[in-house]
């Protein structure tokens, strides 16, 4: 098997200049970098990357839970986080929580017994109630809207001020009748309570009534959910001239519901989601939509975590990161 003291000789070099090439080191001279990495091609030499996480007391592999594997937000969130993590050299092991309490708390768990060098969690099920069991000397990051505060590093979505930007779209494009689809209001600090915050102040700014009966609340943020709560809006007598939903997975359901019962989106209905999950753009018609801008959200996430995984045991100040947005005009808020 080939050694690096091989590379070494092949290359004219020291052993201590071809391991510097392979943990990417600034200090080697570009000709120098080139000619190790051409012995190394030359002599098919892997490196152990086993082996160096061994010595260095990491898996090189990081954690990230999340409610649920099959909703287009979350596949798109996993995309963009594993590409962030290949940038820092990691791999990502994904697991679904099921958004319950007991599963969130079991992948903080797993984490502290080191089966991961850090984790990302997606909090759905733990609360504010929660946060010292968030305490922990393990790296961790958690994302979304529980747990603002919190005792770790938090990424966050615009929630408020990108529902508000939503609803003002709507507006702008002339609808004074506006529904919301979002999942139950409980008076916690959620997906749905902080859209709705933002949606209850675009109206209020524009001179428009907040009316109960054009909120629609379904138990759960599906596809299925919202075509039902489409199909109530249509048939409910109630005008209704907009809709913003909570989501573009709720949003893809609306759509369908508003097609079932005959009303033409945008003529008759304009709708706007909130993810901009890739779906969206092939839609017909095309759904317009808020860009929390993903990337950048899991950019964040794992630089976060990777601080915290090369720092060890140093006091870092916690970071809270809400990501910035844009609202993306497609075909179902067409100007007439």
């Amino acid at each position: 098997m080939t050694t690096i003291q091989d590379v070494a000789r092949a290359a004219g070099v020291s052993a201590m200049t071809v391991s510097n090439v392979i943990n990417g080191h600034p200090n080697v001279r570009p000709a120098t970098r080139e000619r190790v990495m051409a012995a190394m091609t030359r002599l098919d030499y892997r490196v152990n990357v086993a082996a160096r996480n061994l010595r260095k007391g990491r898996t090189g592999t990081i954690g990230l839970a999340v409610p649920e594997i099959d909703r287009p937000y979350y596949g798109r969130l996993a995309a963009a986080l594993i590409a962030a993590a290949a940038r820092h050299g990691l791999r990502v092991a994904v697991e679904q929580t099921g958004a319950v309490r007991e599963n969130e708390l079991a992948a903080l768990s797993l984490s502290r017994n080191r089966l991961y060098d850090g984790l990302i969690l997606s909090t759905v099920g733990l609360g504010p109630a929660d946060a010292d069991r968030l305490r922990t000397d393990h790296p961790l990051v958690i994302l979304g809207e529980r747990i603002f505060g919190g005792p770790v590093d938090h990424v966050a979505m615009p929630n408020v001020d990108g529902a508000h930007a939503a609803t003002r779209h709507l507006i702008d494009r002339g609808c004074r009748r506006i529904a919301l689809v979002c999942g139950p209001l409980a008076g916690e600090t959620d997906v749905s309570g902080l859209r709705h915050s933002g949606y209850t102040r675009a109206l209020t700014e524009a001179g428009l009534p907040v009316q109960p009966d054009l909120v629609r609340t379904v138990d759960r943020l599906t596809m299925a959910a919202g075509a039902a709560a489409a199909r109530e809006l249509a048939f409910g007598g109630r005008g209704v001239d907009g809709v913003f939903c909570v989501t573009d997975t709720v949003a893809l359901g609306v759509l369908r519901g508003l097609a079932d019962c005959g009303v033409r989106v945008p003529g008759e209905v304009k709708v706007i989601g909130f993810d901009d999950v890739p779906e969206s753009a092939y839609l017909v018609p095309s759904l317009s939509t808020v860009d929390p801008d993903h990337d950048l959200m899991a950019a964040r996430a794992v630089d976060l975590l990777v601080q915290r995984i090369e720092r060890p045991g140093q006091a870092l100040e916690r970071q809270e990161f809400v990501s910035p947005f844009r609202v993306v005009a497609r075909e179902s808020t067409a100007a007439d």
